[in-house]
């Protein structure tokens, strides 16, 4: 048979995409508008009070701009860029001359900021990416040939992007793989660690997180093949069923956050930062922290207040600043942040 004469292939049927179900979406993969970048749908989630998933909505910008006061051709370094937020409001004020080194150990989301604010027009001049976690800082300065830096921000939260993603295990709303890793390239997931953790280890780390069930949740999620997120908050609330739905679902999000601080040991690296920070600053340079835990700030609180009295920071910040009630109110998830700041001094730092 001649190629003439061969029977032409029906068309293939049109793939319809899935229909947009309902007017809130519960599923992430079902909020593809958001996702999209649909400006009607983003607009209708905001005015909600909600964060459109893919997105991050930078907390307390206007005090963390008046805390750092960021000028004109001074270096800074947003050392959690995430969505890249912050980082965008600092270089508006530190252009023009100035130069920001953004730090983010997420794979996943460190080259989606690089981008994004790439189209604002900041280009390798005036702003470089770096796959780093915070406590690195001291790294990535040395390797961009910054002896110090004017202003320093770390916002030590997790980004909406990582918790709207089920498949980042951070979220008690989706089910999802129990993960937990900021950098799902590196360390051990959440699973491994619960399936390999001694009670005592565990209730040690609930305790840390302000549980007062701590030795009984350890004994009964340690050692356990614990394979996702649903399980997880299942367990808990199996563990403790005399608890009202108010006080089992608070339980859940600090074994969730304990969970997840004893994955990424963030502590470790919290208290590293602390301690590698006054060297990182120039004189009269600014840090501000931005903490959603109370044992993040508790640390944060101690080395300022250790730092101003021996002479490291000039000034800190005499009591902790929290979100607006109109911030808290537009945005609920800023609720928990505690922001505070520090000064260097001129005095001599030694490593």
């Amino acid at each position: 048979m001649s190629e003439e004469n061969l029977p032409v292939p029906p068309p293939a049927p049109h793939q319809r995409r899935a229909r947009y179900r309902g007017k809130n979406p519960r599923r992430f993969e079902d909020k593809y508008k958001e996702r999209g970048g649909d400006p009607e749908t983003i607009a209708k989630v905001i005015a909600a009070g909600k964060t459109p998933v893919g997105t991050h909505r930078p907390i307390m910008v206007v005090e963390i701009l008046e805390a750092l006061a960021p000028q004109p051709g001074e270096v800074a370094a947003d050392c959690t860029l995430g969505y890249g937020g912050h980082a965008q409001e600092i270089l508006a004020k530190i252009l023009p001359g100035g130069k920001l080194l953004g730090l983010d150990a997420d794979p996943v989301e460190l080259p989606k900021a690089e981008v994004r604010l790439r189209a604002l027009g900041f280009d390798e001049s005036v702003f470089t990416a770096h796959r780093s976690n915070f406590a690195g800082l001291p790294q990535m300065l040395a390797a961009n040939a910054v002896a110090g830096a004017d202003v320093i921000l770390a916002d030590l939260g997790v980004s909406s992007m990582q918790i709207d993603d089920p498949a980042r295990g951070f979220s008690v709303k989706f089910d999802g793989p129990l993960d937990m890793r900021m950098n799902p390239q590196r360390g051990q997931p959440a699973a491994a660690l619960l399936q390999k953790i001694k009670p005592a280890a565990l209730a040690e780390w609930l305790e840390a997180n302000d549980e007062p069930n701590a030795v009984r949740l350890a004994a009964v999620l340690a050692g356990k093949g614990i394979s996702s997120t649903r399980q997880l908050a299942d367990a808990v609330r199996a563990a403790l069923p005399h608890l009202g739905k108010d006080d089992s679902d608070l339980t859940v999000r600090r074994v969730f956050q304990a969970v997840r601080i004893a994955v990424n040991d963030e502590f470790s690296a919290l208290e590293t930062f602390l301690r590698n920070l006054p060297l990182c600053l120039k004189p009269g340079g600014r840090a501000a922290i931005l903490t959603f835990h109370s044992g993040e700030d508790r640390r944060v609180k101690k080395a300022f207040a250790a730092g101003r009295q021996n002479g490291i920071y000039s000034k800190i910040s005499g009591e902790v600043i929290r979100p607006t009630p109109a911030e808290q109110h537009s945005n609920p998830r800023s609720a928990p942040a505690k922001l505070r700041w520090a000064v260097r001094s001129d005095r001599e730092v030694s490593a």
